[in-house]
């Protein structure tokens, strides 16, 4: 199935969450001089208009981004750093006043990886795969490739820089995507034990999460943390909180997320705002 455009959801209450804890961790990364790899094996198009299209069929941005970026700036500047850092780079996205486009997980690595560093991304979306080459072309650190990104993705570990971020966020088309996610990357974690990855997931069944969290707990890899947050209760039709699960965290990252999702739980959903800052395996 290739039905999934994530256009419709740009910039919502979950493009949060896993924007601002990836923006963490390739920051985190990019503090030694050394270079690093960067892999998203659902790279999507990497930039999305919020003014027209999909986006505004949805406007789901207004419960996401959008709260953020109406706050004042004394609101503005006493945003937890997790949450601030995100906000900065959704500001120089946009290079304007007014909130009108959307950056990708591609564009966040762009930015702040350094030139020795390199992206490799996957797509494979026909549509989604052809903007996705218009929105990265130039940069020579990049390879795009039009596969399949669950499994493709092991053939480029481990990375030569021995160093690396791979982020795991697809559709969930299909429920076998849940399987396949947690096999795809216990396999890569097999091939490169000292990488981070970070997967990102929809809470629409909670019994298909806890299902997921049991799988992790159960396959031997160590230093797994959970971070959820969110803005319904679960008895609510729909996605009603979203998540990341990160295997070899930055050391800093649970910290950071105890600081800022308490906040933005309130910020974006008031009285139905939840979160969760879990260490789900030990170190």
């Amino acid at each position: 199935m290739l039905s999934y455009l994530h256009s419709f959801h740009a910039g919502n209450f979950a493009d949060v969450l896993k924007h601002s804890i990836s923006i963490h961790i390739l920051q985190y990364l990019g503090e030694k001089p050394k270079p690093f790899f960067y892999l998203d094996t659902h790279a999507g198009v990497g930039a999305f208009s919020l003014t027209k299209g999909e986006s505004q069929k949805t406007q789901e941005y207004l419960n996401g981004i959008a709260k953020l970026w109406n706050l004042s700036p004394a609101e503005q500047a006493k945003l937890a750093p997790l949450t601030g850092n995100y906000l900065q780079l959704i500001q120089r996205f946009n290079e304007s006043e007014s909130l009108q486009t959307y950056p990708g997980s591609p564009w966040f690595a762009m930015e702040l990886m350094n030139q020795p560093d390199r992206l490799n991304l996957f797509e494979l979306h026909p549509r989604e795969f052809k903007t996705l080459l218009t929105n990265i072309r130039g940069d020579r650190r990049i390879k795009a490739f039009q596969k399949d990104g669950f499994h493709a993705c092991l053939s480029q570990l481990p990375p030569k820089e021995r160093r690396g971020y791979v982020l795991m966020d697809p559709p969930y088309e299909v429920k076998q995507d849940y399987d396949t996610a947690v096999e795809s990357l216990i396999a890569a974690h097999k091939k490169f034990a000292t990488g981070t990855y970070a997967l990102w997931y929809p809470v629409v069944d909670r019994y298909r999460i806890k299902k997921l969290e049991k799988a992790f707990i159960n396959s031997g890899v160590k230093n797994i943390q959970l971070f959820e947050l969110g803005i319904q209760d679960e008895r609510e039709p729909g996605m009603t909180a979203s998540g990341m699960i990160v295997i070899n965290p930055p050391w800093t990252l649970m910290k950071a997320a105890k600081q800022a999702l308490p906040p933005l739980a309130i910020l974006l959903a008031g009285k139905n705002g939840s979160f969760r800052c879990e260490q789900l395996v030990a170190e």
